[in-house]
Parts: C-alpha cells; structure tokens; sequence
C-alpha cells in the first residue's frame, strides 16, 4: 500500500485526484503501479485501478488476471468495480472507504454480489488514516484555491 500511496501523491503533483494503485501477482510480483490520470489523457475512464488493469493485461497478454491482488488508496467506484470483476481479479486491499461513488462496500458492494459470474475478497482499511488524510488535503486546497502539494 505503501507503493499505491506514492502513485497518488504523483497524481496530486499532476493535480489529478490522488489515487493510486498496485496490481500485484500471487507470488508477491508486482504486475503494476499506476495513477489517476483522467485530466492528463482527457479520458474518464483512466482511474488507477483501470490503468494497472490495462497495463498488466497488455504485458501478461490476457484479459483475465485471475490469482492477482489489487492494492488501492481509496475504495474503487463502481466502474473500476466492474472492470476488476470482468478481469477476475481476486482480492482488493484498499486504504479508505468512498461514501460517494464506492463500489465495494460503501456506496454499493459489487464485489459479493452472488448475482455475477465472478465474486472478489476485499480488505478495507490499510494505511486507512494516510490514504484518507491525502485525498481530503487534496480536496480541501482545491476548495480554498491553493494548492498544497
């Protein structure tokens, strides 16, 4: 987590929101790293958790990234929820909870909803204070006009 932290303190230096992520194998490889970069790529869907998809999927040469761990700052949206499920990634450990857009528990709880075809372990809570203290600076400076990072 501690890796996922220094990815969104990156996106906060680029003035995206400051999330980041880490796709990590079973044997404790890490696949990718990545960051929020929706501002920089003009794309909506360029969150942390779909661009270490995205990465991993092209070096592994698969779609599926079954046995892999995502770790991740703040609780994935409902979006990212979807692509991780589609990918069958087994188990997210992330930081601090969404109560806005969180799709793995707060807001919504895709990832135990024995409706789809795919089921994913979650952790909450890990380096919770830091990951959380980290986006709401973030926002807090945006909202007061200055920029703290």
């Amino acid at each position: 987590m501690r890796q996922a932290l220094l990815e969104a303190q990156q996106a906060a230096r680029e003035d995206e929101v400051p999330v980041g992520a880490l796709l990590v194998a079973q044997d404790g490889t890490v696949l990718t790293k990545a960051h929020n970069r929706t501002i920089a790529l003009s794309d909506p869907t360029a969150h942390a958790e779909i661009l270490a998809l995205r990465e991993a999927s092209q070096t592994l040469g698969n779609y599926r990234l079954p046995n892999t761990t995502l770790y991740v700052t703040i609780e994935p949206c409902i979006m990212c929820m979807g692509a991780l499920l589609q990918a069958r990634v087994a188990k997210i450990v992330f930081g601090a909870k969404d109560p806005k857009c969180g799709g793995a528990g707060s807001c919504y709880n895709l990832a135990t909803d024995t409706g789809l075809n795919h089921t994913i372990d979650v952790q909450a809570g890990l380096l919770e204070n830091e990951c959380k203290t980290l986006i709401q600076d973030f926002f807090r400076a945006k909202r007061t006009g200055g920029n703290k990072q």
